[in-house]
């Protein structure tokens, strides 16, 4: 439990609740209701094993506060994640309302272990660990087979490591889904490019095989596709891409729109992952409180190139 007031509220709060759930308690000494409610959430605190962090503010010492978040009666709690008030409850309550309450929007100590474990797994990508990585990302799954997430990185890897079969029996699920989320969707594609690469007549050919028999007709779609699919297989997807765009320039709707949808499904795989919320800039809580100045981001080369791309297909289709 932590006192806070003007001077600490944006580390405490803004800040702290980017990373983790911060619960607000608004009282004051003289508040009857008060008294009985404060030792419940302390106890919840201390029950919920850093599921959230309990910060008090004596509404009468912090009146700025207060009236930033329309406190017109206490005890008043609110609840900040991502740095944004989620929820709240006005009056005291029982531990078994209060913790119903909690239940509903924090998460589950399988979902914690599961973001734990999945961020240890990127800083061994990092490191270049990817075996200890997938393990990671194994468990993470194991903890919370409901983090769709973990399950996308890991049947990433799968596919970059080379375990076909079981990045197919993981990615199955998620392709019964209606509708089907895009970065399943596009996993879907690469996997079967890669099979296609191993199966298809034109497995054996070479870029210079392709592009003489191109020449020849360069409306030869099927010969185009298949190209642009060995190339996807093994990771050379600008050139993947410039292919496909030959085929979308020349007939939109060929083939049922496959190149334009492989294309988009390139997208989804070369798209860098969101920040997590703690390396997000805010500006104001939805009280009003300036928590945070401007901030310059410059914009990562990998996503830069997935935009110049996109304003390519738009191009094309338009």
């Amino acid at each position: 439990m932590i006192e806070v007031t003007l001077q600490n509220f944006e580390t405490e709060v803004i800040a702290a609740s980017m990373t983790q759930p911060i619960l607000i308690d608004f009282w004051a000494p003289w508040c009857g209701p008060c008294k009985s409610l404060g030792p419940i959430l302390e106890q919840l605190e201390v029950d919920y094993a850093g599921r959230f962090t309990l910060v008090k503010i004596d509404s009468d010492q912090e009146q700025q506060l207060a009236q930033a978040f329309g406190i017109r009666s206490i005890p008043t709690c609110i609840l900040m994640m991502g740095g944004k008030p989620a929820d709240g409850f006005m009056g005291a309550q029982s531990a078994t309302q209060v913790r119903a309450f909690l239940d509903k929007h924090l998460p589950s100590e399988g979902e914690l272990v599961a973001e734990a474990e999945a961020d240890a797994a990127q800083e061994l990508l990092q490191a270049g660990d990817t075996e200890a990585a997938l393990a990671k990302l194994a468990d993470a799954l194991a903890a919370d087979p409901g983090n769709d997430d973990a399950r996308y990185d890991y049947i990433k890897l799968l596919i970059e490591l080379g375990g076909l079969e079981e990045a197919e029996a993981t990615l199955a699920p998620k392709l019964t889904e209606i509708p089907r989320q895009l970065r399943f969707e596009a996993l879907s594609q690469w996997l079967n490019a890669i099979q296609y690469s191993a199966t298809s007549p034109f497995a054996a050919w070479t870029i210079e095989q392709f592009d003489e028999k191109i020449a020849l007709n360069k409306r030869d779609f099927d010969t185009r596709f298949a190209k642009a699919r060995l190339l996807m297989a093994v990771g050379e997807w600008t050139a993947a891409m410039d292919e496909l765009l030959e085929i979308i320039m020349r007939d939109k709707k060929w083939g049922d729109e496959a190149p334009r949808k492989t294309f988009v499904a390139i997208l989804e795989l070369l798209t860098p992952p969101k920040p997590k919320a703690a390396a997000q800039a805010t500006g104001k809580t939805a009280g009003g409180i300036e928590v945070l100045g401007k901030t310059t981001v410059q914009e990562d080369p990998q996503a830069a190139l997935v935009s110049q791309y996109r304003r390519q297909l738009s191009m094309m289709l338009n």
